[in-house]
């Protein structure tokens, strides 16, 4: 798996100028916003980067400014049974359990399985969806009985 993680959370001055760089990086995005690419200069050097790996940066940078750590994982990857359940932050016996329901795909490699970071990335979307639809209906219901929601 090609994870990129940087352990080490950043220190204040990180922060500060991780802060300062996702603004600018919003702000040039934002008045470009037909612009595909973008010519850095970097050490004297003219780098030409596309939008895409900006965007990257910006919100790396951003997560950075909030003081967490950041990891990088291709949507391709493939994650261990822990490493799975790490991400979902559920016990591994529980992710094996949805995995048993057919929740989310795996594949397996000897007796071990493996699990696409796009497959957890796609029910952490549902779950989040779910959770965020019925949040929508309890509050519907509280307002129709008028309970002060």
């Amino acid at each position: 798996m090609t994870e990129r993680v940087h352990e080490q959370l950043p220190d204040q001055e990180t922060v500060q100028l991780a802060r300062a760089g996702a603004s600018d990086l919003e702000r040039l995005l934002s008045n470009l916003p037909e612009s595909d690419r973008a010519r850095v200069k970097l050490d004297g050097q003219d780098l030409i980067l596309p939008r895409q790996a900006l965007v990257l940066l910006r919100d790396l940078l951003a997560d950075m400014a909030q003081g967490d750590a950041v990891a990088i994982v291709p949507l391709h990857a493939e994650m261990t049974t822990q490493q799975a359940a790490d991400f979902l932050n559920i016990s591994r016996p529980y992710l094996i359990t949805l995995l048993e329901r057919g929740e989310l795909r795996y594949t397996k490699v000897g007796t071990h399985r493996r699990i696409q970071f796009r497959e957890l990335m796609a029910y952490k979307n549902k779950v989040r969806q779910q959770s965020s639809d019925a949040m929508d209906e309890l509050v519907k219901i509280a307002q129709e009985n008028n309970l002060g929601y």
